[in-house]
């Protein structure tokens, strides 16, 4: 397969896209463990 210039630059921000929607979903389900462990401690306040 011939590598331009434009096909690298292309699959390298292809690669970005992915690489930011896998950290932000990451991210939401950290956070909601989070907030669901927080929520069960204040139950009894």
């Amino acid at each position: 397969m011939y590598m331009d210039g434009v096909v690298i630059a292309g699959v390298g921000t292809v690669l970005l896209m992915v690489g930011f929607m896998a950290a932000v979903g990451w991210f939401v389900v950290h956070d909601a463990k989070t907030r669901a462990t927080d929520k069960h401690k204040n139950q009894g306040h």
